[in-house]
């Protein structure tokens, strides 16, 4: 917890007040769900809880200014009955949860890199394999952003909600490519073949940048890592042995014209294409984060429209025109959910190193005991990341 709580606390009270029970979203069946709540300080989670109306939801927000709000994906009979069995189940929301704490090659600390890299994901995510793929539509799917590092699809059509976990799992599976039969995809015109042929190039170039050191390659560490993500056997001499081999000019092409080539010998060769799948699905889906989110049917995830206690950030409702980080009119997280901003007049001092931040369009980089001068939203970030503290 942040140092300074009390006073954010304080200020997400503010917040909440300025509301009307009209302003606050609510997910549909609302009688049906279970509502969790995280308090400041160290008190327990509050869950259990239900609400009839948004008049209730309103009360409890304005008078608790809670850390962090979330509700239940699933739908239940009683939801404040403290048992699941006792709850009386009744089908889930297929939701998939893209965090920004699992990419590959980005810093954690540069938070503008790191928010441009997980919206590319979750279009990706849509546009690549749920839409395409396995045929979901957009007039049941939301799309959000946390409020932190991370986005949400929200799917609620009625023909999903009683999807079992193993059919969940079976979709995450698919899209994190574990098991797929990459010479099998060459006969489909399927996301997946179209991927596997562009990582291909992709992770010869990463084995060929770790070779030589380069800056920003991937260390032999990180793709032991990256190839567990497959459920793969790896170890780092298998890596190394790879690398040793992935130095032929020529394997590029092979393997594009013929996957069930064994170009670097048969152990090699499926290290290799759990490198590719690895790299090549949607990455944070991939192994990493938490795909708990999609298979687990009586999860929780955040209130739309409630603030995020580890940024000060709101969780917000994206368009899907705005969807894509690289459209002619892409959402802006660090812009369109901050709550918080007024004059520049709070000093901070950075307590970790290689910090790059944005709020309200104001860019900040500095590194341990730098001080600057920020509005309240760049100094609840900080705050509330634990990469700086009020130093005046």
């Amino acid at each position: 917890m942040a140092k300074g709580w009390s006073r954010i606390g304080s200020r997400f009270a503010d917040f909440y007040r300025s509301l009307s029970p009209d302003d606050l979203w609510v997910p549909p069946r609302l009688r049906n769900r279970e509502w969790m709540f995280m308090p400041w300080g160290d008190r327990p989670t509050d869950r259990h809880r239900s609400f009839s109306d948004k008049q209730s939801l309103h009360t409890y927000l304005t008078q608790r200014f809670p850390h962090s709000c979330f509700h239940s994906t699933a739908y239940y009979d009683d939801p404040s009955q403290r048992t699941m069995a006792d709850k009386g189940w009744r089908g889930a929301d297929l939701i998939f949860d893209l965090d920004g704490d699992h990419l590959h090659g980005i810093s954690y600390t540069d938070f503008p890199a790191l928010m441009h890299s997980i919206q590319e994901q979750a279009w990706s995510l849509w546009n690549d394999y749920l839409e395409p793929e396995f045929g979901f539509k957009r007039e049941y799917a939301q799309f959000t952003f946390s409020g932190h590092r991370g986005f949400h699809i929200h799917l609620r059509d009625p023909s999903l909600f009683h999807l079992d976990t193993n059919a969940r799992r079976e979709i995450v599976t698919y899209i994190r490519g574990v098991g797929l039969e990459v010479s099998s995809t060459k006969t489909y015109d399927t996301g997946w073949s179209r991927r596997l042929d562009e990582g291909v190039e992709r992770v010869s170039n990463m084995l060929s940048a770790t070779s030589r050191k380069e800056p920003g390659a991937p260390t032999l560490h990180g793709l032991v890592e990256q190839a567990k993500t497959q459920n793969h056997p790896v170890s780092s001499n298998s890596v190394k042995e790879l690398i040793k081999r992935a130095s032929s000019e020529d394997h590029i092409e092979r393997l594009k014209a013929d996957r069930s080539k064994a170009v670097f010998g048969d152990t090699g060769t499926k290290l290799f294409w759990a490198l590719v799948r690895a790299n090549s699905s949607v990455s944070v889906i991939g192994g990493e984060t938490d795909e708990n989110v999609t298979v687990d049917v009586k999860r929780v995830i955040r209130h739309l429209g409630s603030l995020h206690g580890k940024s000060g950030l709101r969780v917000t409702e994206i368009p899907f025109d705005r969807l894509d980080p690289d459209g002619s009119n892409p959402f802006d997280a660090l812009r369109e959910a901050v709550v918080f901003a007024g004059p520049e007049d709070k000093k901070v001092r950075i307590l970790v190193d290689d910090v790059r931040a944005i709020i309200n369009q104001r860019e900040l980089e500095g590194g341990s005991g730098d001080e600057f001068t920020v509005d309240e939203g760049m100094a609840m970030f900080l705050q509330l990341k634990g990469w700086g503290e009020l130093s005046g």
